[in-house]
Protein backbone atom coordinates (compact mmCIF):
# COMPACT_ATOMS: atom_id res chain seq x y z
CA UNK A 1 0.00 0.00 0.00
CA UNK A 2 0.38 3.56 -0.15
CA UNK A 3 1.87 5.76 2.64
CA UNK A 4 -0.37 7.10 5.46
CA UNK A 5 -0.46 10.76 5.51
CA UNK A 6 -3.04 12.37 6.85
CA UNK A 7 -4.53 9.33 8.79
CA UNK A 8 -3.46 9.19 12.68
CA UNK A 9 -7.24 8.09 13.52
CA UNK A 10 -7.07 5.39 10.79
CA UNK A 11 -3.75 4.09 11.85
CA UNK A 12 -5.17 3.41 15.52
CA UNK A 13 -8.23 2.47 14.12
CA UNK A 14 -6.36 -0.70 12.32
CA UNK A 15 -3.40 -1.44 14.25
CA UNK A 16 -2.48 -2.56 17.32
CA UNK A 17 -1.38 -0.64 20.44
CA UNK A 18 2.34 1.22 20.43
CA UNK A 19 2.42 0.81 16.42
CA UNK A 20 1.95 4.53 15.93
CA UNK A 21 4.68 5.05 13.04
CA UNK A 22 4.08 1.67 11.76
CA UNK A 23 2.35 1.61 8.64
CA UNK A 24 0.33 -1.05 5.97
CA UNK A 25 2.64 -3.55 3.37
CA UNK A 26 3.88 -1.03 0.84
CA UNK A 27 5.09 -2.15 -2.18
CA UNK A 28 8.49 -0.95 -0.73
CA UNK A 29 9.75 -4.68 -0.76
CA UNK A 30 12.18 -4.12 2.17
CA UNK A 31 9.71 -2.68 4.41
CA UNK A 32 7.09 -4.98 3.13
CA UNK A 33 8.68 -7.90 4.34
CA UNK A 34 9.56 -6.16 7.23
CA UNK A 35 6.08 -5.68 8.13
CA UNK A 36 4.38 -9.25 7.05
CA UNK A 37 6.87 -10.75 9.55
CA UNK A 38 4.54 -9.42 12.40
CA UNK A 39 1.91 -11.77 11.68
CA UNK A 40 -0.33 -11.07 14.66
CA UNK A 41 -0.95 -7.71 13.03
CA UNK A 42 -1.96 -8.83 10.04
CA UNK A 43 -4.18 -11.80 11.71
CA UNK A 44 -5.95 -8.93 13.75
CA UNK A 45 -6.09 -6.32 11.28
CA UNK A 46 -7.67 -8.41 8.11
CA UNK A 47 -6.17 -6.32 6.06
CA UNK A 48 -5.26 -7.34 2.25
CA UNK A 49 -1.68 -6.54 0.93
CA UNK A 50 -1.68 -4.44 -2.20
CA UNK A 51 -0.71 -6.64 -5.57
CA UNK A 52 -1.21 -10.15 -3.74
CA UNK A 53 -4.60 -12.65 -4.35
CA UNK A 54 -5.23 -14.54 -0.94
CA UNK A 55 -7.65 -17.75 -0.67
CA UNK A 56 -10.32 -16.94 1.68
CA UNK A 57 -13.27 -19.61 3.28
CA UNK A 58 -16.88 -18.62 4.45
CA UNK A 59 -19.17 -20.40 6.47
CA UNK A 60 -23.04 -20.52 5.79
CA UNK A 61 -24.61 -17.18 6.35
CA UNK A 62 -21.84 -15.95 7.99
CA UNK A 63 -20.43 -12.96 7.16
CA UNK A 64 -16.75 -11.68 6.97
CA UNK A 65 -15.18 -8.59 6.54
CA UNK A 66 -11.62 -7.84 4.98
CA UNK A 67 -9.87 -3.95 4.94
CA UNK A 68 -8.01 -2.14 1.82
CA UNK A 69 -6.31 1.04 2.83
CA UNK A 70 -5.80 3.82 0.03
CA UNK A 71 -3.50 6.52 1.36
CA UNK A 72 -3.95 9.08 -1.40
CA UNK A 73 -6.69 10.12 -2.94
CA UNK A 74 -7.28 9.76 -7.10
CA UNK A 75 -5.88 6.38 -6.26
CA UNK A 76 -6.81 3.94 -9.05
CA UNK A 77 -8.21 1.27 -6.91
CA UNK A 78 -9.03 -2.36 -8.35
CA UNK A 79 -10.86 -4.72 -6.06
CA UNK A 80 -11.75 -8.74 -7.71
CA UNK A 81 -13.36 -11.54 -6.29
CA UNK A 82 -13.57 -14.71 -6.98
CA UNK A 83 -16.16 -17.55 -5.87
CA UNK A 84 -15.23 -21.12 -6.00
CA UNK A 85 -17.89 -23.65 -5.49
CA UNK A 86 -20.62 -21.74 -4.64
CA UNK A 87 -22.37 -18.12 -5.59
CA UNK A 88 -21.49 -15.05 -3.21
CA UNK A 89 -22.89 -11.77 -1.61
CA UNK A 90 -20.35 -8.88 -1.31
CA UNK A 91 -20.25 -5.46 -1.20
CA UNK A 92 -17.61 -2.68 -0.98
CA UNK A 93 -17.82 0.53 0.84
CA UNK A 94 -15.53 3.35 2.36
CA UNK A 95 -15.74 3.63 5.94
CA UNK A 96 -15.97 6.73 7.93
CA UNK A 97 -13.68 6.84 10.59
CA UNK A 98 -13.55 8.82 13.47
CA UNK A 99 -11.34 12.22 14.05
CA UNK A 100 -10.02 11.17 17.52
CA UNK A 101 -8.87 7.71 18.07
CA UNK A 102 -9.56 8.36 21.91
CA UNK A 103 -12.40 9.97 23.88
CA UNK A 104 -10.52 11.68 26.96
CA UNK A 105 -7.71 12.87 24.51
CA UNK A 106 -4.79 11.39 26.67
CA UNK A 107 -2.84 9.94 23.86
CA UNK A 108 -3.32 6.43 24.77
CA UNK A 109 -4.68 4.67 21.88
CA UNK A 110 -7.96 2.62 22.32
CA UNK A 111 -7.88 -1.16 22.25
CA UNK A 112 -8.19 -2.95 18.92
CA UNK A 113 -11.42 -4.60 19.40
CA UNK A 114 -13.09 -1.69 20.16
CA UNK A 115 -11.85 -0.03 17.26
CA UNK A 116 -12.84 -2.85 15.20
CA UNK A 117 -16.24 -2.75 16.66
CA UNK A 118 -16.40 1.32 16.19
CA UNK A 119 -15.46 0.85 12.56
CA UNK A 120 -18.19 -1.47 12.36
CA UNK A 121 -20.99 0.13 13.86
CA UNK A 122 -20.44 3.43 11.87
CA UNK A 123 -20.55 2.00 8.11
CA UNK A 124 -19.99 4.21 5.21
CA UNK A 125 -21.72 4.74 1.82
CA UNK A 126 -21.87 1.48 -0.49
CA UNK A 127 -19.35 1.72 -3.38
CA UNK A 128 -20.24 -1.44 -5.40
CA UNK A 129 -22.57 -4.84 -4.63
CA UNK A 130 -22.64 -7.97 -6.52
CA UNK A 131 -24.51 -11.44 -6.07
CA UNK A 132 -23.57 -14.30 -8.29
CA UNK A 133 -20.75 -16.82 -9.36
CA UNK A 134 -19.21 -14.94 -11.97
CA UNK A 135 -15.59 -13.03 -11.26
CA UNK A 136 -16.22 -9.96 -10.87
CA UNK A 137 -14.93 -6.52 -10.41
CA UNK A 138 -14.56 -3.34 -9.02
CA UNK A 139 -12.47 -0.71 -11.15
CA UNK A 140 -12.85 2.95 -10.56
CA UNK A 141 -10.61 5.19 -12.61
CA UNK A 142 -9.57 6.88 -8.87
CA UNK A 143 -10.53 5.93 -5.45
CA UNK A 144 -10.63 8.91 -2.68
CA UNK A 145 -8.03 7.87 0.00
CA UNK A 146 -9.56 6.27 3.26
CA UNK A 147 -10.69 2.39 4.26
CA UNK A 148 -12.07 0.59 2.18
CA UNK A 149 -14.25 -2.33 3.46
CA UNK A 150 -15.23 -5.86 1.75
CA UNK A 151 -17.78 -7.73 2.52
CA UNK A 152 -18.76 -11.44 1.82
CA UNK A 153 -21.53 -13.80 2.48
CA UNK A 154 -22.54 -17.17 1.48
CA UNK A 155 -26.35 -18.27 1.50
CA UNK A 156 -25.93 -21.67 -0.23
CA UNK A 157 -23.23 -23.14 1.69
CA UNK A 158 -19.67 -23.13 3.07
CA UNK A 159 -16.99 -22.11 0.17
CA UNK A 160 -14.17 -20.53 -1.05
CA UNK A 161 -13.04 -17.79 -2.21
CA UNK A 162 -10.61 -15.67 -3.63
CA UNK A 163 -9.58 -12.09 -3.29
CA UNK A 164 -7.01 -9.29 -5.46
CA UNK A 165 -6.96 -5.61 -4.24
CA UNK A 166 -4.46 -3.39 -6.04
CA UNK A 167 -3.82 0.37 -6.30
CA UNK A 168 -1.57 -0.13 -9.26
CA UNK A 169 -4.11 -2.11 -11.58
CA UNK A 170 -2.30 -1.06 -14.82
CA UNK A 171 1.27 -2.17 -14.15
CA UNK A 172 0.47 -5.22 -12.42
CA UNK A 173 -1.87 -7.25 -15.07
CA UNK A 174 -1.57 -10.48 -13.09
CA UNK A 175 -4.86 -11.79 -14.76
CA UNK A 176 -3.88 -12.61 -18.19
CA UNK A 177 -5.68 -10.65 -20.89
CA UNK A 178 -8.40 -11.85 -23.26
CA UNK A 179 -8.52 -11.31 -26.64
CA UNK A 180 -11.12 -9.60 -28.60
CA UNK A 181 -13.18 -12.98 -29.45
CA UNK A 182 -12.35 -14.83 -26.19
CA UNK A 183 -15.03 -17.56 -27.18
CA UNK A 184 -13.79 -21.21 -27.84
CA UNK A 185 -15.04 -22.67 -30.97
CA UNK A 186 -15.23 -26.20 -32.30
CA UNK A 187 -13.79 -26.54 -35.01
CA UNK A 188 -13.51 -30.89 -35.51
CA UNK A 189 -16.18 -33.18 -33.90
CA UNK A 190 -16.39 -36.77 -34.21
CA UNK A 191 -17.31 -39.97 -31.99
CA UNK A 192 -14.82 -39.99 -29.63
CA UNK A 193 -13.07 -36.51 -30.81
CA UNK A 194 -13.63 -32.84 -30.25
CA UNK A 195 -11.20 -30.65 -31.68
CA UNK A 196 -11.11 -27.12 -29.92
CA UNK A 197 -9.42 -23.79 -30.83
CA UNK A 198 -8.87 -20.44 -30.03
CA UNK A 199 -7.54 -17.10 -29.89
CA UNK A 200 -4.30 -16.45 -28.00
CA UNK A 201 -4.16 -14.13 -24.84
CA UNK A 202 -2.63 -11.29 -25.61
CA UNK A 203 -0.57 -11.23 -22.64
CA UNK A 204 1.60 -13.84 -24.32
CA UNK A 205 1.59 -13.28 -27.51
CA UNK A 206 2.09 -9.69 -27.68
CA UNK A 207 3.48 -8.44 -23.50
CA UNK A 208 5.34 -12.12 -23.92
CA UNK A 209 4.32 -12.89 -20.31
CA UNK A 210 4.74 -16.66 -19.61
CA UNK A 211 1.39 -17.89 -20.68
CA UNK A 212 -0.01 -21.51 -20.32
CA UNK A 213 -3.55 -22.65 -21.60
CA UNK A 214 -5.54 -25.16 -19.33
CA UNK A 215 -8.61 -27.42 -20.68
CA UNK A 216 -11.04 -28.43 -18.97
CA UNK A 217 -13.74 -31.28 -19.77
CA UNK A 218 -16.78 -32.50 -18.03
CA UNK A 219 -20.31 -33.49 -18.86
CA UNK A 220 -22.59 -30.85 -16.58
CA UNK A 221 -21.79 -27.16 -17.54
CA UNK A 222 -18.95 -24.64 -18.13
CA UNK A 223 -17.04 -22.94 -15.34
CA UNK A 224 -16.24 -20.07 -14.80
CA UNK A 225 -12.87 -19.74 -12.46
CA UNK A 226 -9.94 -22.20 -12.45
CA UNK A 227 -10.49 -21.69 -9.04
CA UNK A 228 -14.29 -23.50 -9.20
CA UNK A 229 -13.08 -26.19 -11.45
CA UNK A 230 -10.32 -27.31 -8.31
CA UNK A 231 -12.96 -27.17 -5.91
CA UNK A 232 -14.85 -29.60 -7.82
CA UNK A 233 -11.61 -32.16 -8.49
CA UNK A 234 -10.92 -31.81 -4.92
CA UNK A 235 -14.43 -32.12 -3.90
CA UNK A 236 -13.64 -34.67 -0.83
CA UNK A 237 -10.60 -32.96 0.69
CA UNK A 238 -10.94 -29.48 -1.21
CA UNK A 239 -8.29 -27.51 -2.73
CA UNK A 240 -7.68 -25.56 0.65
CA UNK A 241 -8.64 -27.80 3.73
CA UNK A 242 -11.63 -26.17 5.67
CA UNK A 243 -10.81 -24.20 8.73
CA UNK A 244 -12.70 -25.76 12.00
CA UNK A 245 -15.94 -23.85 13.14
CA UNK A 246 -14.76 -21.98 15.98
CA UNK A 247 -11.82 -21.25 14.99
CA UNK A 248 -10.34 -18.13 13.31
CA UNK A 249 -9.18 -18.46 9.77
CA UNK A 250 -5.81 -17.22 9.66
CA UNK A 251 -5.91 -15.39 5.97
CA UNK A 252 -2.61 -14.36 5.60
CA UNK A 253 -0.14 -17.21 5.89
CA UNK A 254 1.92 -15.37 3.41
CA UNK A 255 3.94 -18.71 2.60
CA UNK A 256 0.84 -20.27 1.24
CA UNK A 257 0.62 -17.53 -1.72
CA UNK A 258 3.91 -17.24 -2.39
CA UNK A 259 5.79 -14.82 -0.30
CA UNK A 260 8.88 -15.98 1.93
CA UNK A 261 8.69 -17.33 5.66
CA UNK A 262 10.52 -15.89 8.70
CA UNK A 263 13.38 -18.01 7.67
CA UNK A 264 13.51 -16.82 3.90
CA UNK A 265 13.38 -12.95 4.27
CA UNK A 266 16.60 -12.79 2.75
CA UNK A 267 15.34 -14.82 -0.45
CA UNK A 268 13.96 -13.91 -3.65
CA UNK A 269 10.14 -14.86 -3.52
CA UNK A 270 9.17 -16.96 -6.31
CA UNK A 271 5.28 -16.57 -7.04
CA UNK A 272 4.85 -19.67 -8.34
CA UNK A 273 6.68 -23.19 -7.89
CA UNK A 274 8.46 -24.71 -11.01
CA UNK A 275 6.29 -28.12 -11.01
CA UNK A 276 3.45 -25.98 -11.33
CA UNK A 277 4.54 -24.34 -14.62
CA UNK A 278 5.41 -27.09 -16.40
CA UNK A 279 2.40 -29.34 -17.84
CA UNK A 280 0.34 -31.47 -16.08
CA UNK A 281 -2.53 -34.02 -16.34
CA UNK A 282 -4.63 -33.99 -13.38
CA UNK A 283 -7.60 -36.23 -13.21
CA UNK A 284 -10.70 -35.69 -10.57
CA UNK A 285 -11.06 -37.43 -7.31
CA UNK A 286 -12.68 -40.93 -7.04
CA UNK A 287 -16.02 -38.85 -6.56
CA UNK A 288 -15.43 -36.77 -10.21
CA UNK A 289 -14.24 -38.61 -12.53
CA UNK A 290 -16.18 -37.40 -15.41
CA UNK A 291 -14.03 -34.40 -14.85
CA UNK A 292 -10.50 -33.91 -16.35
CA UNK A 293 -8.13 -30.52 -16.50
CA UNK A 294 -4.97 -31.00 -18.91
CA UNK A 295 -2.59 -28.00 -19.29
CA UNK A 296 -0.55 -27.63 -22.78
CA UNK A 297 1.53 -24.96 -22.74
CA UNK A 298 0.91 -22.04 -25.11
CA UNK A 299 -0.57 -24.06 -28.16
CA UNK A 300 -4.12 -22.89 -28.68
CA UNK A 301 -5.20 -25.63 -30.66
CA UNK A 302 -6.31 -28.69 -28.70
CA UNK A 303 -8.10 -32.44 -29.74
CA UNK A 304 -9.59 -34.09 -26.76
CA UNK A 305 -9.84 -37.61 -27.27
CA UNK A 306 -11.22 -40.57 -25.59
CA UNK A 307 -15.23 -39.35 -25.21
CA UNK A 308 -17.79 -41.31 -25.56
CA UNK A 309 -20.40 -41.15 -28.43
CA UNK A 310 -23.25 -39.39 -28.48
CA UNK A 311 -22.78 -37.64 -25.04
CA UNK A 312 -22.84 -33.74 -24.54
CA UNK A 313 -19.22 -32.55 -23.11
CA UNK A 314 -18.67 -28.92 -21.91
CA UNK A 315 -15.26 -26.96 -23.04
CA UNK A 316 -13.47 -24.64 -20.68
CA UNK A 317 -10.47 -22.82 -21.55
CA UNK A 318 -8.41 -21.27 -19.10
CA UNK A 319 -5.29 -18.02 -19.82
CA UNK A 320 -2.72 -19.44 -17.00
CA UNK A 321 0.19 -17.05 -15.98
CA UNK A 322 2.89 -18.89 -14.69
CA UNK A 323 4.38 -16.62 -12.97
CA UNK A 324 1.72 -15.12 -10.87
CA UNK A 325 -0.44 -18.34 -11.29
CA UNK A 326 -3.63 -16.65 -11.40
CA UNK A 327 -6.00 -17.33 -14.17
CA UNK A 328 -8.73 -15.98 -16.86
CA UNK A 329 -11.77 -18.10 -18.06
CA UNK A 330 -12.30 -17.97 -22.04
CA UNK A 331 -15.89 -18.34 -22.99
CA UNK A 332 -16.34 -22.18 -22.92
CA UNK A 333 -18.72 -23.90 -24.87
CA UNK A 334 -20.24 -27.49 -25.15
CA UNK A 335 -20.83 -29.66 -27.73
CA UNK A 336 -22.55 -33.78 -28.44
CA UNK A 337 -20.19 -35.97 -29.88
CA UNK A 338 -21.81 -37.88 -33.34
CA UNK A 339 -23.62 -40.90 -32.41
CA UNK A 340 -21.80 -44.88 -32.81
CA UNK A 341 -22.34 -45.94 -36.55
CA UNK A 342 -25.01 -47.44 -37.00
CA UNK A 343 -24.62 -51.74 -37.21
CA UNK A 344 -25.96 -53.43 -40.33
CA UNK A 345 -27.81 -56.39 -39.02
CA UNK A 346 -26.98 -59.81 -40.93
CA UNK A 347 -29.83 -62.32 -41.04
CA UNK A 348 -29.03 -65.82 -40.57
CA UNK A 349 -30.40 -68.17 -42.89
CA UNK A 350 -31.72 -71.83 -40.75
CA UNK A 351 -28.88 -74.41 -42.02
CA UNK A 352 -26.90 -71.97 -44.40
CA UNK A 353 -23.20 -71.03 -43.30
CA UNK A 354 -22.16 -67.54 -43.11
CA UNK A 355 -18.86 -66.36 -43.67
CA UNK A 356 -18.15 -63.31 -41.02
CA UNK A 357 -15.44 -60.59 -41.52
CA UNK A 358 -14.41 -58.53 -38.35
CA UNK A 359 -12.33 -55.55 -37.81
CA UNK A 360 -9.83 -55.42 -35.26
CA UNK A 361 -11.50 -54.93 -31.49
CA UNK A 362 -14.80 -54.21 -33.57
CA UNK A 363 -18.07 -55.91 -33.47
CA UNK A 364 -20.79 -57.47 -36.10
CA UNK A 365 -24.58 -57.91 -35.11
CA UNK A 366 -26.45 -60.81 -36.41
CA UNK A 367 -30.46 -62.07 -35.95
CA UNK A 368 -31.66 -65.04 -36.28
CA UNK A 369 -35.69 -65.64 -36.51
CA UNK A 370 -36.62 -69.20 -36.43
CA UNK A 371 -39.97 -69.97 -38.82
CA UNK A 372 -41.62 -72.51 -36.59
CA UNK A 373 -40.85 -73.24 -33.03
CA UNK A 374 -38.65 -75.85 -32.09
CA UNK A 375 -37.68 -77.41 -28.92
CA UNK A 376 -33.56 -77.07 -29.83
CA UNK A 377 -31.63 -74.13 -31.12
CA UNK A 378 -28.24 -74.83 -32.23
CA UNK A 379 -25.27 -72.41 -32.92
CA UNK A 380 -22.26 -73.66 -34.87
CA UNK A 381 -18.76 -71.71 -34.72
CA UNK A 382 -15.28 -71.76 -36.45
CA UNK A 383 -13.40 -69.24 -35.45
CA UNK A 384 -10.71 -68.78 -38.30
CA UNK A 385 -8.18 -66.78 -36.59
CA UNK A 386 -7.84 -65.74 -32.98
CA UNK A 387 -10.52 -66.44 -30.47
CA UNK A 388 -13.61 -64.40 -30.77
CA UNK A 389 -16.38 -63.37 -28.04
CA UNK A 390 -20.49 -64.72 -28.95
CA UNK A 391 -23.34 -63.22 -26.86
CA UNK A 392 -26.55 -64.56 -27.91
CA UNK A 393 -29.99 -62.41 -26.40
CA UNK A 394 -33.34 -62.88 -26.47
CA UNK A 395 -36.21 -61.11 -25.53
CA UNK A 396 -33.31 -58.70 -24.33
CA UNK A 397 -31.95 -61.21 -22.21
CA UNK A 398 -28.23 -62.81 -22.27
CA UNK A 399 -28.52 -66.97 -23.13
CA UNK A 400 -25.03 -67.21 -23.98
CA UNK A 401 -21.16 -64.95 -23.77
CA UNK A 402 -18.45 -67.18 -24.62
CA UNK A 403 -14.63 -66.94 -25.97
CA UNK A 404 -14.60 -69.10 -29.10
CA UNK A 405 -11.74 -70.65 -30.68
CA UNK A 406 -11.29 -73.09 -33.16
CA UNK A 407 -14.80 -75.09 -33.83
CA UNK A 408 -17.36 -75.03 -31.09
CA UNK A 409 -21.26 -75.53 -30.65
CA UNK A 410 -23.85 -73.95 -28.19
CA UNK A 411 -27.53 -75.92 -28.11
CA UNK A 412 -29.99 -73.21 -26.63
CA UNK A 413 -33.60 -73.87 -24.96
CA UNK A 414 -36.29 -73.03 -28.18
CA UNK A 415 -39.38 -70.49 -27.50
CA UNK A 416 -42.51 -70.12 -30.40
CA UNK A 417 -41.83 -66.95 -32.23
CA UNK A 418 -38.07 -66.36 -30.72
CA UNK A 419 -36.09 -63.51 -32.28
CA UNK A 420 -31.95 -64.08 -31.37
CA UNK A 421 -29.86 -61.13 -31.87
CA UNK A 422 -26.15 -62.41 -32.19
CA UNK A 423 -22.99 -60.15 -31.67
CA UNK A 424 -19.82 -61.06 -32.46
CA UNK A 425 -17.33 -59.10 -30.97
CA UNK A 426 -13.44 -59.72 -32.86
CA UNK A 427 -10.11 -60.39 -31.44
CA UNK A 428 -8.07 -57.07 -29.99
CA UNK A 429 -4.71 -58.38 -31.74
CA UNK A 430 -6.47 -58.43 -35.29
CA UNK A 431 -9.02 -58.75 -37.43
CA UNK A 432 -11.21 -61.82 -37.43
CA UNK A 433 -13.00 -64.41 -39.55
CA UNK A 434 -14.89 -66.76 -38.53
CA UNK A 435 -18.06 -69.01 -40.32
CA UNK A 436 -21.59 -69.27 -37.96
CA UNK A 437 -24.52 -71.53 -39.05
CA UNK A 438 -27.46 -71.51 -36.89
CA UNK A 439 -30.31 -74.07 -36.94
CA UNK A 440 -33.18 -75.81 -35.08
CA UNK A 441 -32.80 -79.44 -37.28
CA UNK A 442 -28.93 -80.40 -36.08
CA UNK A 443 -29.04 -83.62 -37.69
CA UNK A 444 -25.28 -83.21 -39.16
CA UNK A 445 -23.22 -81.12 -37.92
CA UNK A 446 -21.76 -78.33 -40.60
CA UNK A 447 -18.20 -78.29 -38.95
CA UNK A 448 -16.05 -81.33 -38.65
CA UNK A 449 -15.62 -82.66 -34.82
CA UNK A 450 -11.90 -81.75 -33.69
CA UNK A 451 -9.66 -83.45 -30.88
CA UNK A 452 -8.36 -80.76 -28.30
CA UNK A 453 -4.93 -81.03 -29.51
CA UNK A 454 -4.54 -80.00 -33.11
CA UNK A 455 -1.36 -79.88 -33.59
CA UNK A 456 0.95 -81.77 -35.84
CA UNK A 457 4.20 -83.94 -34.30
CA UNK A 458 7.01 -84.61 -36.26
CA UNK A 459 9.79 -87.49 -35.37
CA UNK A 460 12.61 -86.14 -35.14
CA UNK A 461 14.75 -89.27 -35.40
CA UNK A 462 12.45 -90.88 -38.46
CA UNK A 463 13.58 -87.68 -40.03
CA UNK A 464 15.66 -88.36 -43.17
CA UNK A 465 17.33 -86.19 -46.08
CA UNK A 466 14.31 -87.16 -48.39
CA UNK A 467 11.32 -87.11 -45.76
CA UNK A 468 9.89 -86.30 -42.93
CA UNK A 469 7.14 -88.56 -40.54
CA UNK A 470 4.74 -86.86 -38.45
CA UNK A 471 1.52 -87.75 -36.42
CA UNK A 472 -1.86 -85.97 -35.33
CA UNK A 473 -4.92 -86.83 -33.43
CA UNK A 474 -8.43 -87.90 -34.35
CA UNK A 475 -11.78 -88.33 -33.04
CA UNK A 476 -14.62 -90.62 -33.02
CA UNK A 477 -16.30 -89.44 -35.75
CA UNK A 478 -15.20 -90.67 -39.36
CA UNK A 479 -13.70 -87.96 -40.98
CA UNK A 480 -11.41 -87.22 -44.44
CA UNK A 481 -7.92 -85.99 -43.73
CA UNK A 482 -5.60 -84.82 -46.55
CA UNK A 483 -2.08 -83.25 -45.91
CA UNK A 484 -0.51 -80.88 -47.70
CA UNK A 485 3.09 -79.37 -48.24
CA UNK A 486 5.02 -77.01 -49.34
CA UNK A 487 8.47 -75.54 -49.44
CA UNK A 488 9.53 -72.42 -47.45
CA UNK A 489 13.02 -70.55 -47.48
CA UNK A 490 15.33 -70.90 -44.58
CA UNK A 491 14.64 -67.35 -43.17
CA UNK A 492 10.62 -68.68 -42.92
CA UNK A 493 9.84 -67.49 -39.44
CA UNK A 494 6.89 -68.09 -36.66
CA UNK A 495 5.37 -64.83 -37.97
CA UNK A 496 4.74 -65.69 -41.41
CA UNK A 497 3.21 -68.88 -40.06
CA UNK A 498 1.28 -67.08 -38.37
CA UNK A 499 -0.21 -65.44 -41.31
CA UNK A 500 -1.06 -68.68 -42.78
CA UNK A 501 -2.63 -69.97 -39.79
CA UNK A 502 -6.40 -68.98 -41.77
CA UNK A 503 -7.97 -72.16 -40.21
CA UNK A 504 -11.19 -71.64 -42.64
CA UNK A 505 -8.83 -71.71 -45.95
CA UNK A 506 -9.42 -75.09 -47.31
CA UNK A 507 -7.84 -77.57 -49.54
CA UNK A 508 -9.46 -75.90 -52.51
CA UNK A 509 -7.13 -72.89 -51.47
CA UNK A 510 -4.03 -75.04 -52.47
CA UNK A 511 -2.02 -75.85 -55.46
CA UNK A 512 -2.47 -79.47 -56.90
CA UNK A 513 1.10 -79.94 -56.82
CA UNK A 514 1.47 -79.28 -52.84
CA UNK A 515 -1.52 -82.25 -51.93
CA UNK A 516 0.55 -85.47 -50.28
CA UNK A 517 -2.53 -87.78 -49.68
CA UNK A 518 -6.24 -87.85 -48.20
CA UNK A 519 -7.62 -90.45 -46.07
CA UNK A 520 -10.16 -91.61 -43.42
CA UNK A 521 -9.95 -92.02 -40.13
CA UNK A 522 -11.20 -92.34 -36.96
CA UNK A 523 -11.43 -94.77 -33.62
CA UNK A 524 -13.81 -95.06 -30.73
CA UNK A 525 -10.90 -95.37 -28.23
CA UNK A 526 -9.85 -91.54 -28.29
CA UNK A 527 -6.66 -92.93 -26.80
CA UNK A 528 -5.62 -94.92 -29.92
CA UNK A 529 -6.84 -92.04 -31.98
CA UNK A 530 -3.40 -91.45 -33.55
CA UNK A 531 -2.23 -91.84 -37.16
CA UNK A 532 0.83 -91.13 -38.51
CA UNK A 533 2.15 -90.46 -42.11
CA UNK A 534 5.50 -90.68 -44.08
CA UNK A 535 6.05 -87.78 -46.10
CA UNK A 536 8.36 -88.89 -49.34
CA UNK A 537 9.89 -87.31 -52.23
CA UNK A 538 11.79 -84.11 -50.51
CA UNK A 539 14.93 -82.37 -50.92
CA UNK A 540 18.06 -82.47 -48.58
CA UNK A 541 18.23 -79.66 -46.16
CA UNK A 542 15.47 -78.12 -47.25
CA UNK A 543 12.32 -76.81 -45.20
CA UNK A 544 8.75 -77.83 -45.95
CA UNK A 545 5.31 -75.99 -44.24
CA UNK A 546 3.39 -79.41 -43.50
CA UNK A 547 -0.62 -78.90 -42.98
CA UNK A 548 -3.33 -81.52 -42.28
CA UNK A 549 -7.15 -80.47 -43.20
CA UNK A 550 -9.51 -82.13 -41.61
CA UNK A 551 -13.25 -82.12 -43.70
CA UNK A 552 -16.84 -82.89 -42.60
CA UNK A 553 -19.84 -84.35 -44.37
CA UNK A 554 -20.99 -80.68 -45.62
CA UNK A 555 -17.62 -80.03 -47.50
CA UNK A 556 -16.57 -77.65 -44.72
CA UNK A 557 -12.97 -78.37 -43.86
CA UNK A 558 -10.78 -76.94 -40.63
CA UNK A 559 -6.74 -76.94 -40.62
CA UNK A 560 -5.05 -78.29 -37.78
CA UNK A 561 -1.86 -76.18 -36.94
CA UNK A 562 0.90 -75.56 -39.54
CA UNK A 563 4.08 -77.60 -38.75
CA UNK A 564 7.37 -76.45 -40.02
CA UNK A 565 10.01 -79.58 -40.38
CA UNK A 566 13.33 -79.69 -42.50
CA UNK A 567 15.24 -82.27 -43.78
CA UNK A 568 18.54 -83.63 -43.22
CA UNK A 569 21.27 -82.59 -45.18
CA UNK A 570 23.52 -85.15 -45.28
CA UNK A 571 22.36 -88.92 -45.11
Amino acid sequence: MVRMKGFPGLLLLVFAVGVWTQKLPTRDEELFQMQIRDKPLFHDSSVIPDGAEINGYLFRDTPKRYYIVVEEDNTPLSVTVTPCDAPLEWKLSLQELPEESSGEGSGEPEPLEQQKQQVISEEGPELFSYKGNDVESYMPSSSPSGLYQLELISTEKDTHFKVYATTTPESDQPYPELPYDPRVDVTSLGRTTVTLAWKPSPTGSLMKQPIQYCVVINKEHNFKSLCAVEAKMNADDAFMMAPKPGLDFSLFDFSHFGFPSENDSGKERPLMSKSAATKSRLYAGKQNLDLQKVCIGNKNLFTVSDLKPDLQYYFDIFAVNTYTNMSTAYVGTFAKTKEEAKQKTLELKDGKVTDVFIKRKGSKFLTFAPVSSFQKVMFYIHSCLDAIQIQVRRDGKVLLSQNVEGVRQFQLRGKPKAKYLIRLRGSRKGASMLKILATTRPNKQPFPSLPEDTRIKAFDKLRTCTSATVAWLGTQERNKFCIYKKEVDENYNEEQRKREQNQCMGPDTRKKFEKVLCKYFHSQNLQKAVTTETIKGLEPGRSYLLDVYVVGHGGHSVKYQSKLVKTRKFC
